[in-house]
């Protein structure tokens, strides 16, 4: 096929020349029953999705071997990406076209089931409905992942995400919360729904000291932030915090980790980032907040968290269905204080967390302060954490999903329809987005 919208670089980069099959142990003692196409971003595009789409095809491959396993990438439209051989496909985010060549290719390729990850921002069109226009030309099963679930939908994400849910054999969700929006507010029955939780590296429970010292911070009680960096993050409400915290913990620094967003970056520059440098200017803090201003690498990711007494998200909108970032700080053990958005306010529930108001810096300083004098309350917190976040392991994660594919596979005879379909209206609407 040689469409100039589908780019099918089969030739492996430099990059990723070393690159071990995947980052989990041990190799695949199982060989790949299906055929699977996931359709998402994919490193090096630096965004959540990207990382989450790596690692889940990192993990299937753990699990089960390569063979089998390609990868659909989407493009943002100003960029292109040197992606490792199992990214078969490259989807131009803008161009419709490019869509529907997609599906064509998938159709004639034997692909036995196609994993999509669905977010509104990275798809083209309205709302992302230009991903509909694969969707409608898929023969093969659907499962996909919604990283966000919308109680309040504008009109568009309405019906996008309900043309989804109707065009899919199986959804994935990573909390309750947003397997209850998706049966409320868009009528998806719950046994079209699998609950898998969002996947953790495999982490030793360690004691902060051991990584400090590589990071220069040896001595230092590290709160910590990481994660691609916008507006919506909060983090001013940290650092905010942070004289009162110093009046009670002198030694303690405040860790920025991670670039900040490409589209952000692309519309405003680094403008975010330059309102925090000034804050802490401003709050006589400057040398206690450390900016990481890098897109940060695994094995950094790992020392980084591994240094954090303290893992601090503290976002400032309460529909966020889940936080990758999290995940992660949960996975490894960390004493975890976050605003009570939808995804933190259930992973940290029997008290693995602290969960403080939003935009309270006054509340997040009191927080810190107690669990930083407070050893025994802080190591019983970690290990609720810990303990909790086995089974959020990639290994269980990657089972997960194969189990959901099969499911998929067999259910493909008896589809389920949704409980309340959309109106008329919609229904006139979704076509003019499919057509679009």
């Amino acid at each position: 096929m040689s469409a100039p919208n589908i780019s099918m670089d089969f030739q492996r980069h430099p990059r990723f020349e070393q690159e071990p099959v995947s980052r989990l142990q041990p190799m695949p003692c199982r060989s790949l029953p299906l055929r699977v196409a996931v359709v998402g971003n994919h490193l090096p595009r630096q965004c959540g999705i990207a990382t989450f789409t790596t690692d889940l095809c990192d993990a299937i491959t753990a699990e089960y071997g390569p063979t089998g396993l390609s990868v659909a990438a989407v493009n943002d439209s100003y960029s292109s990406y040197a992606y490792p051989a199992r990214v078969r496909l490259q989807i131009t985010e803008g161009d419709i076209s490019s869509y529907r060549e997609t599906a064509s290719f998938l159709n004639s390729s034997n692909v036995d089931l196609v994993c999509l990850q669905h977010e509104y921002g990275i798809f083209g069109g309205n709302a992302g409905s230009y991903v509909l226009q694969l969707m409608q030309h898929l023969t093969m099963p659907v499962v996909t992942t919604l990283h966000t679930v919308l109680r309040q939908p504008d009109h568009d994400q309405r019906i996008v995400m309900q043309q989804i849910a109707a065009r899919s054999d199986r959804l994935i969700v990573m909390s309750e919360y947003s397997s209850r929006v998706l049966q409320d507010v868009f009528g998806v029955p719950g046994e079209k729904i699998d609950r898998i939780p969002h996947g953790i590296p495999d982490l030793p429970f360690a004691e902060p000291d051991i990584y400090k010292e590589s990071l220069s911070i040896g001595g230092k009680a590290v709160l910590l932030t990481f994660g691609l960096l916008s507006p919506n993050k909060g983090f001013e409400n940290v650092i905010q915090a942070l004289p009162r915290i110093l009046s009670q913990h002198s030694n303690a620094v405040y860790v920025i980790a991670g670039a900040t967003h490409p589209h952000v970056r692309a519309r405003e520059g680094d403008r975010y980032r330059d309102q925090l440098q000034a804050l802490a200017r401003e709050r006589g803090v400057e040398n206690e907040v450390i900016f990481h201003n890098r897109f940060v690498s695994p094995q950094e990711m790992a020392s980084l968290v591994g240094a954090a007494d303290i893992y601090i998200t503290p976002y400032c909108h309460e529909a966020q269905a889940v936080s990758g970032t999290l995940a992660y700080a949960l996975g490894a053990g960390k004493a975890i204080i976050s605003t009570p958005y939808w995804h933190a306010a259930e992973l940290l529930g029997d008290k693995r967390g602290v969960l403080v108001p939003f935009e309270n810096p006054e509340a997040i300083a009191t927080a810190a302060i107690e669990l930083l004098g407070n050893d025994a309350a802080r190591q019983a917190m970690r290990r609720r954490a810990y303990s909790h976040g086995r089974q959020m392991v990639w290994s269980r994660v990657a089972q997960s999903y194969m189990r959901c594919f099969t499911r998929a596979r067999a259910g493909r005879l008896q589809p389920v329809q949704l409980r309340f379909p959309a109106k008329a209206v919609e229904k006139s609407a979704a076509s003019q987005l499919l057509s679009a």
